[in-house]
């Protein structure tokens, strides 16, 4: 299939105005972003999403999850489309750029071919894929989990947040129910453009990064279960603390990331400690236990380990532990063919590159499972995301999306 060819370039200026134009909906308090999915924010993105899509020719077509499809149509009526587009949505306190870029860098293909008065033989769609976040509804990519058929419908729907809103009800109420069945939709392929959320591509002075593989995940809700006591008068010898139990976890959880070393991580993420008075000993603690790896069975036995030595570190203090799993997906190997396509891409363009595993989960993760898929990421400041502070170069969104653009174009092959 012809390439496209190398003076062929997005309108970075273009892109980058639009991701500030999107940025206006849900500010944060620090200059980010809260636009939370299914939120009346949500919605507003949604539709200004939409409208740009309209401008642009393509029509928009959306299932029963609120999964978003703007379709440029290609010149063969049989060929399957290649999807491109990644989420809108933010963590309460987010970022301008996670998830974003990747639709916006998707929309921006679309713009620059028609600036450009090229035909591709297969259709391009740029998909916004419905609460990838997982923060307000629990699990992430819930949507395109639901679309890859990881998920049904119906558990998806009934999802409920902080304030007892299920998901089903707040996605009617916003508006974006759709009419198409979830998953009907067949791809050529699927590529998602990503800001890196981690340190490596900047510290390496890379453009580009080349994703490989995903990492897999494993989400492990832990409850350690003490005795609630006053803190002055109940002698140290006698206590059942659970935050005793919650420390001693904490650094075991490091201990096996550290010794799984390369390209593992594990932390403890969410706490909820009770009854949480600062003179009463804390009586019951439960935390979420993160860890991933983009090798399985290095993943697997992480977690065995996690579960056989942690009963025994609480046994020993006078305190119980429990777990579940309470999320998880496998580590994915992004399609051959797809990644060499990034790859030449960043040849072609100039731009200086590296493989490398992602270290977040993304809509792409579980569209590999139904589709040839593959992931182009571009560096962000210090590595931080999941903060309003988090921070990428106009330059570094050019160049990602400039990648997209030639990976996505040869893939939907140019008409000459």
């Amino acid at each position: 299939m012809p390439a496209p060819a190398e003076n062929m370039k997005i309108d970075g200026a273009r892109l980058w105005d639009s991701l500030m134009e999107m940025a206006k909906i849900g500010p944060g308090i620090a200059g980010g972003n809260n636009r939370q999915t299914l939120t009346d924010e949500d919605s507003e993105g949604r539709h200004l999403f939409a409208d740009w899509c309209k401008a642009a020719g393509c029509t928009m077509g959306v299932d029963t999850m609120g999964n978003m499809f703007a379709r440029r149509e290609g010149t063969d009526p049989d060929a399957l489309p290649v999807y491109v587009g990644s989420h809108l949505d933010t963590q309460p306190t987010g970022g301008k750029y996670d998830g974003v870029l990747g639709v916006l860098g998707g929309l921006e293909i679309i713009r620059t071919l028609n600036d450009l008065g090229l035909k591709t033989k297969h259709p391009i769609v740029v998909t916004n894929w419905t609460n990838e976040e997982g923060t307000r509804y629990a699990p992430a990519m819930l949507a395109s989990g639901v679309f890859a058929g990881k998920h049904t419908q119906d558990w998806a729907y009934a999802r409920v947040d902080a304030d007892g809103k299920t998901f089903g009800d707040e996605l009617k109420r916003i508006g974006w129910v759709g009419d198409e069945k979830v998953g009907d939709r067949k791809m050529h392929a699927f590529f998602e453009l990503h800001i890196e959320q981690g340190p490596i591509l900047e510290a390496e002075g890379k453009d580009v990064g080349v994703v490989t593989h995903g990492q897999g995940l494993r989400w492990i809700e832990c409850t350690v279960n003490g005795k609630e006591s006053h803190t002055g008068s109940t002698p140290m010898h006698m206590r059942k603390n659970a935050g005793r139990g919650l420390a001693l976890i904490t650094e075991l959880v490091h201990e096996i990331a550290m010794k799984n070393q390369p390209n593992a991580v594990g932390a403890i993420g969410h706490i909820d400690v009770y009854p949480n008075s600062r003179n009463i000993i804390l009586g019951k603690v439960v935390f979420t236990v993160d860890m991933r790896t983009h090798i399985l069975d290095k993943l697997e036995a992480m977690v065995a380990e996690l579960m056989e030595r942690a009963p025994k570190l609480c046994e020993d203090i006078g305190v119980s532990f429990e777990a579940e799993i309470v999320g998880q997906f496998n580590p994915p190997a992004f399609d051959a063919k797809c990644v060499t396509a990034i790859r030449q891409a960043a040849e072609r363009l100039g731009l200086s590159h590296m493989d490398i595993v992602s270290g977040a989960g993304h809509d792409a993760c579980w569209i590999n499972d139904v589709a040839p898929t593959a992931m182009v990421m571009c560096p962000c400041v210090d590595g931080l995301s999941h903060n309003e502070a988090e921070e990428i170069s106009p330059e570094w969104a050019a160049a990602g999306a400039n990648v997209l653009f030639h990976a996505v174009v040869e893939t939907a092959e140019i008409v000459t």
